[in-house]
């Protein structure tokens, strides 16, 4: 029986040393979860600032306007962001 995304979330960021982006990573990649965001992840806030021409933190609300509308694919924005950030970015 599969648990859902929150639930496999809260358990996890229960253990000491284990947070958010930590969780979010082990349900996108381990787990394959289609729709996760990892949450603080750097190079997916870069990238997003590139493509979309947002300018650090003040942009904060505009970011999750855009995350939220990947939704329910959150997983592969977030894996082709980081080609970008690989492949254009360095």
């Amino acid at each position: 029986m599969a648990l859902d995304d929150e639930l496999v979330y809260q358990q996890l960021t229960r253990i000491h040393g284990i947070g958010t982006w930590i969780a979010n990573i082990y349900l996108l990649m381990a787990l394959t979860r289609p729709d996760v965001w990892p949450t603080g992840d750097l190079a997916l806030v870069i990238s997003l600032n590139q493509l979309y021409g947002l300018l650090g933190k003040s942009q904060e609300k505009e970011r999750q306007k855009i995350i939220t509308s990947w939704q329910p694919w959150r997983a592969v924005a977030a894996r082709l962001l980081w080609q970008y950030d690989l492949h254009v970015l360095r």
